[in-house]
């Protein structure tokens, strides 16, 4: 009797108490699935020098109270292993991770906290897209942002600063949408601390609270974002020892940013050209757009992400508009919620703003290209076994060479082998033509890694190393560690 009391007293959750039980549920097991991938990867020495090893060095040195240091870029450019990070990208938003490397320091840290913080941006598209759509769409679209495919590829390529702006990107269009400019403002300078085109997207912002009829708040941050920009990359990274040259993408318009502009505005066919000249431009925009059924199109949200797209799609490097790498992470956030806004415009343009059948059939049509896109994205890996498995015999050969290697000494190390060793050596990455005196090499004659042409040149390189003097310590199926006497 006591007991059917005790349950009767019970108080049930109400359905408001209860979403953020939900919203926390999937961002935890978004998180979880990023992580995993990151982790599988690592495990099976499927991670890279290039990138994982260079934000590893930025954080590990920044937890030291050190610049931080990224050695592995400095060989890489010639300039010494005292080199910044903020000198190759300007993202001093990494110091935020260091506290974390007082706990445990190491790759895995990183990897857990980019799935974190892309997880994060979840609470943030499920508000904005509750006041416009309402709440069951709301969790559509969050779960479809979840899966989505600028996500997976950002998570399957090491870690990247671009973990940091899903979750800014939310929090500024939901607090402006909220009506509290405070943290909106936070989230934009904090975007600056990104990396040194993240002006370009705030002005990007800017020009949308403009279609707003906000001129003060617009003016300020088209001018506070086009000034960071300006400021970080030709003032900033090259007084901390970088170059104007590094990255520079445009040359089919000029040679200098000044030249350059003056190019694009006086051939604007040009520009047009630029934009579509390869089917991989024009698949990457498709599916850029098409998570949204192409209704971000209807909103000027789209403003924001503009400026950034037109930046990767005018440039001549192919990983900047390829659909493979991490770079379509930075505007997925912004081109969601512009769909969601757009789909709202559409509503009202149609006087359907109530129909709730429509807002819950265009969300479920979004969560399923969500889901028809998994398989052929990284997320897809996860479905398979051979996945986890990797290559067992090559994994552990790389496995016992790492072993061979003592704590405290600096390696040149083939690409797939630096996370290994990051946490207790200085890393440096092997390459065609390698000349710095590294006392540890780790190499491989049977798998080809970038930066190399072919396999066949990398066993080259290990024979040429053979006969400058180094010795073999260690070889199996193709993994070789030599040691200079």
């Amino acid at each position: 009797m006591a007991t059917d009391t005790l349950v009767r007293a019970t108080p049930k959750l109400s359905l408001q108490q209860r979403h953020p039980i939900w919203l926390g549920t999937i961002s935890v097991l978004a998180a979880a699935i990023y992580a995993v991938l990151g982790l599988v990867k690592l495990g099976i020495f499927r991670a890279t020098t290039f990138d994982l090893v260079i934000v590893d060095q930025a954080v590990r040195n920044y937890a030291k109270f050190l610049p931080g240091y990224i050695p592995s870029i400095g060989i890489w450019h010639g300039r010494g292993l005292d080199y910044p990070q903020i000198a190759d990208h300007f993202s001093p938003i990494y110091a935020l991770l260091a506290p974390f490397y007082w706990i445990h320091d190491g790759p895995t840290t990183l990897i857990i906290a980019q799935a974190v913080l892309f997880a994060s941006a979840i609470p943030f598209i499920w508000l904005f897209t509750r006041r416009l759509l309402g709440t069951g769409p709301a969790y559509l679209v969050a779960v479809a942002y979840a899966l989505s495919w600028p996500v997976a590829q950002a998570v399957n390529f090491d870690v990247h600063e671009v973990m940091f702006v899903p979750l800014l990107t939310a929090i500024v269009i939901e607090r402006y949408q909220a009506g509290r400019l405070l943290p909106c403002y936070l989230a934009l300078f904090g975007l600056l601390l990104v990396k040194e085109d993240m002006g370009l997207m705030v002005a990007g912002f800017g020009l949308y609270v403009l279609t707003r009829r906000e001129w003060a708040h617009g003016t300020i941050m088209i001018l506070s974002g086009f000034t960071a920009a300006v400021l970080t990359r030709g003032v900033i990274m090259p007084a901390v020892g970088g170059q104007l040259s590094d990255f520079w993408a445009y040359s089919q318009f000029g040679p200098t940013p000044g030249s350059a502009a003056i190019g694009m505005i006086t051939h604007p066919f040009q520009v047009i050209d630029t934009l579509f000249a390869t089917e991989g431009k024009t698949g990457t925009i498709f599916f850029l757009l098409w998570p949204t059924l192409l209704l971000c199109l209807l909103s000027p949200l789209t403003l924001m992400a503009l400026p950034h797209l037109l930046e990767r799609f005018l440039g001549s490097w192919t990983q900047w508009h390829a659909a493979d790498y991490q770079y379509n992470a930075f505007t997925v956030v912004v081109l969601l919620l512009a769909g969601v806004d757009g789909f709202a415009r559409l509503l009202r343009w149609l006087k359907r703003g109530d129909d709730r059948a429509w807002k819950l059939a265009w969300s479920l049509g979004v969560l399923a290209v969500a889901l028809t896109l998994v398989p052929r994205f990284a997320f897809g890996q996860l479905l398979s076994p051979a996945f986890y498995r990797g290559d067992p015999l090559k994994t552990a050969a790389a496995a016992e060479a790492a072993g061979r290697v003592p704590d405290g000494v600096t390696v040149a190390t083939v690409n797939y082998m630096g996370p290994a060793l990051t946490d207790r050596t200085t890393v440096l990455l092997l390459r065609p033509g390698f000349s710095y005196p590294a006392p540890w090499i780790v190499a491989d004659t049977q798998r080809w890694e970038f930066p190399y042409g072919s396999a066949a040149q990398q066993a080259a390189q290990v024979e040429e190393l053979v006969a400058a003097g180094y010795e073999r310590v260690f070889e199996r199926n193709g993994v070789v560690v030599l040691r200079r006497p």
